[in-house]
């Protein structure tokens, strides 16, 4: 089996962080997204790995490389411009050959891993077998409805009157009865060609499609707000260390990882948090559900439940919440209200 992994799209929820990055790299418990995805396919025992990417491919390369630190070979497959998920899978043809794959969007959040379902797969091997949870509002997302036995009747793309409440969540397993599925379509009203339409001819066609229902966590990390809550989620797990400095006059309680070449003075950090390597906390209070990445720099600050990139620095601020502050940011007190952002952004201040 190989993996096509999807780590294109402009990812226009997120801005302004992806004008300047790719969401796939968005850290999540100070590690990108598209790595926590590179290991659960690796978990499967899959090596060989296509990365569909689009105008950020020298970013993900920079980040992900041939894969080998992960485990796994990447092969990168470049799509000028987003024109659907079965479009990715047609450009993935000379890679993928005459093989099954697993197919997962590279923007998924699925901690516990999807060992399970691929097991089913491989035992069964149905010509197409689609992920799905159970979600509050399926009307976002295309729905599968599912007989008794698991097989698939229909698909439906963001219907306005859902039949089910299991949505498609980003992760497919196929043989290579999908490519000519893929080759059999046509563009839909948006443009683009919709894996949901050659599954949907798949199913048409009598041919075995099945879903599997995924009881775990998910998290489409498409939003700041989903970002901020898995990352809450992931720390959880955290298993505490610290590698780095931690002073005499400062308290680490809770589970906390300190990396190498971090220092913390006369702080108090509270699990669960995480303080990258080379990153200097100093005179603060961090509290749970907190990311500092690589080469910060916190001074007199108090801060819970965000992510803070690389290379950025705090100073003086005595009650940050819920916030994510991108790669080398300054953010500081003033006298008076000053404001520098750039497009899309969005700014909360206390009244």
């Amino acid at each position: 089996m190989k993996a096509l992994v999807l780590s294109g799209g402009s990812g226009t929820r997120l801005r302004p962080f992806s004008y300047s990055m790719p969401k796939q790299l968005i850290p999540i418990a100070n590690k990108p997204v598209l790595a926590h995805v590179l290991d659960n396919i690796r978990a499967l025992g899959v090596t060989e790995v296509g990365v569909v990417v689009g105008d950020r491919a020298a970013q993900i390369s920079e980040v992900i490389g041939d894969g080998s630190s992960m485990g796994v070979r990447v092969t990168y497959i470049p799509q000028e411009r987003p024109l659907g998920l079965a479009h990715c899978v047609a450009l993935a043809r000379p890679f993928l050959g005459d093989e099954d794959f697993v197919m997962y969007l590279g923007d998924n959040m699925l901690p516990e891993g999807i060992v399970p379902i691929a097991e089913e797969f491989t035992a069964r091997r149905p010509d197409a077998q689609v992920v799905v949870h159970k979600v509050a509002d399926p009307r976002a997302f295309g729905v599968a409805e599912l007989d008794a036995d698991g097989r698939v009747e229909r698909l439906v793309e963001k219907p306005s009157r859902p039949r089910s409440d299991l949505a498609l969540i980003g992760v497919y397993f196929f043989t290579p009865a999908i490519h000519r599925a893929v080759a059999a379509i046509e563009p839909s009203a948006r443009g683009e060609l919709e894996i949901t339409d050659a599954i949907q001819l798949l199913v048409a066609e009598g041919r075995d499609v099945r879903g599997s229902v995924y009881g775990g966590y998910w998290k489409d990390t498409g939003r700041v707000e989903d970002v901020l809550e898995c990352n809450r989620r992931l720390l959880e797990t955290l298993r505490p260390y610290a590698a780095g400095e931690v002073d005499a006059h400062s308290e680490v309680t809770g589970p906390v990882v300190i990396e190498a070449g971090a220092r913390i003075v006369r702080s108090r950090i509270t699990g669960p948090a995480i303080v990258g390597a080379g990153s200097v906390v100093e005179g603060s209070d961090l509290g749970p559900g907190t990311s500092i990445g690589r080469d910060c720099v916190l001074r007199n600050t108090r801060l819970t439940d965000s992510i803070v990139l690389d290379g950025a620095s705090i100073a003086d601020l005595p009650g940050l919440h819920g916030s994510l502050i991108g790669r080398n940011a300054s953010v500081g007190a003033s006298a008076r209200h000053r404001l520098v952002i750039g497009d899309h952004t969005r700014i909360e201040v206390a009244a």
